[in-house]
């Protein structure tokens, strides 16, 4: 038995095995958390979070942006009495169609998290803010924030990073 077929045939998956292990158990996500955790189970876990959002009834969303350019955003809700009640990745089609024109700033963070990348649009005074999310097209989800710091509208458009295009012109 050669040493290059016993490599490929053994090593090489081994090696991918424990690096996609150690992806599933490392920080990058919430792992095995379950209701009933704390918040400092989860920021152990997962690390500081990137952003805090007040919940009605006295909760609290903590949420772990996986950026700039990463596809997750995981919001891991505690009831008022600190202990996790729900984990969701937010960066979803179906969360972006929840999104409504004249809603706040502060409302569309609380629902999807930070935008990875934030340009202004000089002729209408807006903020563009990106979102690079999951999905098998070369697209990235954009809100155009007013300047009273409401959602004037949101859609996909093409990823310049597909296109050849630098993601910081």
């Amino acid at each position: 038995m050669s040493r290059a077929w016993f490599s490929r045939r053994f090593v090489l998956p081994l090696a991918v095995a424990l690096l996609l292990g150690g992806c599933a158990t490392g920080s990058y996500g919430p792992g095995n958390l379950a209701p009933g955790a704390t918040q400092a189970d989860a920021t152990a876990r997962m690390g500081q979070p990137t952003g805090r959002h007040q919940l009605d009834g006295g909760g609290e969303r903590l949420e772990f942006a996986r950026g700039p350019a990463g596809r997750d955003t995981f919001m891991l809700d505690f009831g008022s009495d600190g202990k996790l009640t729900r984990i969701e990745q937010v960066l979803t089609e179906a969360n972006f169609l929840q999104l409504e024109v004249g809603m706040s700033a502060d409302e569309v963070r609380k629902r999807i998290g930070r935008p990875g990348r934030v340009t202004f649009l000089s002729r209408q005074q807006h903020q563009l803010w990106w979102y690079t999310f999951d999905t098998p097209f070369c697209i990235v989800f954009q809100v155009s924030i007013d300047t009273d710091g409401k959602v004037a509208e949101f859609s996909n458009n093409s990823d310049p990073r597909c296109d050849g295009g630098l993601f910081n012109r």
